[in-house]
């Protein structure tokens, strides 16, 4: 590989709907480059992106790959993310590490809901963002309706960069050329547009502009990166993948007009948690301290763990010693390498900008900040929004004996997807793989049996049910106990209030003059915890509520920890007693994308489940889609109710909402089967 320096790289991620065609037009852009003889096949399972064997039996992208090579003088890092719903998690949790997200949309589909959520998350990170339409050479697309669905969708300032002929068998440079007619607009007009809306970011050009009526692509370079920078302009280019029309015009506007990392957007970083929390200003800078972050965790048979990281500053060297948050013992980077796919090209610096691959280090993990010095050991990535786990199966061993394996086999599949949970449910005495649809964990239990050989029995999992409090309220415990020797004595006065939903848990020392000395407050936590995750009323864990400890007694001899702790416990359940305590159960927000035909069916459907229809709204093909909230509990099957009441063409998407109150009925059943520990 060439070497080259930051302003030499093009960090791009091409995102979007499944079946957009994002793999394939990779396979077009390296073969264009050379870094490939010939574009791979989707069905034989020879292409660059989709080399995990899963992915080679199913067809299609199940979790995020990077292509880095060479084109004119310039290091490309492609990532190609995974469309299907379920998988949004995995495509959303390496975006951080480019400075352009290319939104990829079916010409024939048009705009669908996969794309939207990326190109809206992508705006949310201040991340530049383009638009590629795909599939021109499709006789069913009606390019210049897809075009303007586009800019319907995702606003006016989506702009055409080239457009495709009248026969799509080439497209037409809007940009450095504007010569030519294409199928429904002219490239002068299109050019025109593109300098009027990158030309209001400078007013000096404007200027410029004004007086002179044109302005040269050299002129307008600048201009044209800081509207990508702002949101302020979104390019769009036409291609087929298919026969690789338009990819040499895209792979030029790569090189040629997308930031490098030093003219993208700066990543979100911080420093500090909670109300210490400070922003950080992160620069491309190779002088300064190294910070990279791990995006993305894999596991390869032979090779063991593998890891993805961005180098945002500094300079990452094979050999390396840099230490993982406030760890005090350092890692040494041993192997640092450009993946293309499965393979990989050895590299001994990886420059700020560069994304590598870091082989066989088993301390580092997803979202880990490397870091060469300790002044950085409290920086991290902003935490990403991504969807709530909520989709579930109970995971038990087909045969005795492999319950080690199990966990083992859990926990990587865990540090390889942002999104895939596991829980150990007391109450049901069961483990619980949660992730965000049925397709995903269908594919996370095949590839424990693939993969690692190992036959698991699955089944539907209880509800992950909360508890909470719906008043304030006070309680007390004087715990005393003698035995003949030292004794136990601890008092605990304590309040406890409910927090709006989602809030979590908070825990406040509000002693003064040490009634309860500060050695023994954290007993007192111990002991409240011990409910929360318990539960109060029908054994779920609680959230949404705060706990003030204000008051208290001990003794110089009796008190010791172990009283502290019961005191704690009892308190708290002496509080919650008469803070009207209360179930929640989860809700999940529902698209389904549906026929027209079968949309009352749908609606009706979801009604039935104890849920509600939001919005409904006309998706291309004749296709509607409904959007919707219900209670996860009553959604169990409704996979397979949506495949049979549209005869196998409805498909829909699931993430958590929130928590809410669930009926007084299930309330009350559930707390029947509860049955309180003994006391001590």
């Amino acid at each position: 590989m060439m070497d080259y320096q930051t302003e030499d790289i093009r960090n791009v991620a091409f995102a979007g709907h499944a079946g957009a065609g994002k793999t394939m037009l990779v396979e077009q852009i390296l073969a264009h480059a050379g870094a490939i003889k010939a574009p791979g096949v989707i069905e034989k399972g020879t292409t660059v992106s989709d080399w995990d064997e899963l992915e080679k039996k199913h067809g299609h992208s199940l979790s995020s790959s990077l292509a880095g090579f060479d084109y004119r003088n310039t290091h490309i890092n492609l990532l190609d993310t995974p469309g299907y719903p379920d998988f949004i998690g995995a495509a959303l949790s390496v975006l951080p590490a480019v400075e352009t997200v290319a939104v990829v949309i079916n010409a024939e589909r048009g705009v669908e809901s996969a794309s939207r959520r990326m190109m809206s998350w992508a705006q949310s990170q201040d991340q530049c963002r383009m638009v590629v339409i795909n599939h021109i050479d499709n006789d069913q697309a009606d390019l210049q309706a897809i075009y303007q669905e586009v800019r319907e969708a995702f606003g006016g300032e989506c702009l055409a960069v080239n457009l495709p002929s009248s026969d799509s068998k080439e497209v037409i440079d809007c940009f450095f050329k504007a010569e030519g007619e294409s199928a429904f607009s002219s490239a002068e007009s299109a050019h025109t547009a593109i300098v009027d809306q990158a030309v209001e970011v400078d007013e000096e050009l404007m200027g410029v502009y004004l007086d002179q009526g044109e302005v040269s692509a050299e002129q307008l370079h600048d201009a044209f990166e800081q509207a990508m920078r702002e949101g302020h302009l979104v390019p769009v280019c036409f291609v087929s993948a298919h026969t690789g029309v338009g990819v040499p015009e895209l792979l030029d506007f790569i090189v040629r007009l997308l930031p490098n990392p030093a003219e993208g957007n700066p990543p979100h970083f911080k420093n500090g948690f909670g109300d210490d929390t400070q922003k950080v200003e992160v620069s491309p800078d190779p002088e300064k301290h190294v910070l990279a972050h791990v995006f993305k965790v894999s596991f390869d048979p032979f090779v063991g763990r593998q890891t993805l990281l961005r180098v945002h500053q500094g300079r990452v060297r094979k050999d390396m010693q840099l230490f993982v948050g406030d760890a005090r013992k350092p890692l040494k980077i041993s192997n640092l390498s450009t993946p293309l796919g499965k393979e990989s090209s050895e590299l001994s610096i990886a420059v700020p900008g560069d994304i590598a691959l870091v082989s066989k280090v088993d301390g580092l993990s997803y979202d880990d900040v490397l870091h060469d010095s300790h002044d950085e050991d409290l920086i991290h990535l902003e935490p990403l929004n991504l969807p709530t786990p909520m989709a579930g199966v109970s995971i038990a061993a087909s045969s005795r004996g492999d319950e080690q394996k199990i966990a083992d086999v859990l926990l990587r599949l865990t540090a390889s997807d942002p999104c895939l949970r596991v829980e150990q449910d007391p109450v049901a005495n069961e483990t619980v793989l949660r992730g965000t649809g049925e397709l995903h964990l269908r594919m996370a239990v095949e590839r424990m049996s693939d993969q690692y050989d190992l036959k698991v029995t699955t089944g539907v999992p209880s509800i992950p049910y909360r508890e909470t409090i719906g008043k304030t309220a006070k309680g007390h415990c004087r715990h005393k106990k003698q035995t003949g020797g030292a004794g136990q004595f601890g008092e605990v006065f304590l309040e406890i209030e409910p927090l709006p939903r989602g809030s979590g848990f908070e825990f406040a020392n509000k002693i003064v003059g040490g009634v309860i000395p500060s050695q023994f407050i954290p007993a007192v936590e111990k002991g409240v915890r011990s409910v929360l995750n318990g539960g109060a009323i029908a054994g779920f864990p609680m959230q949404d509520l705060r706990v003030k400890v204000y008051d208290g007694k001990h003794h110089p001899v009796d008190s010791k920890e172990v009283a502290f702790v019961n005191a704690g416990r009892k308190a708290f359940l002496d509080a919650i007693a008469n803070a009207k305590p209360l179930i929640l159960e989860p809700v999940v927000n529902i698209e389904a994308l549906v026929p027209a035909d079968n949309m009352g069916d749908i609606a009706g459907d979801l009604s039935s489940r104890r849920g509600r229809v939001v919005s409904t709204d006309v998706a291309s093909g004749g296709r509607m889609m409904i959007s919707g909230q219900a209670p996860l509990a009553e959604m169990t099957d409704y996979q397979s109710r949506l495949k049979s009441v549209t005869g196998g063409e409805g498909s829909y998407n699931m993430e958590f909402a929130n928590y809410e109150p669930a009926p007084a009925a299930i309330q009350k059943q559930l707390m029947s089967t509860f049955e309180h520990p003994e006391e001590d």
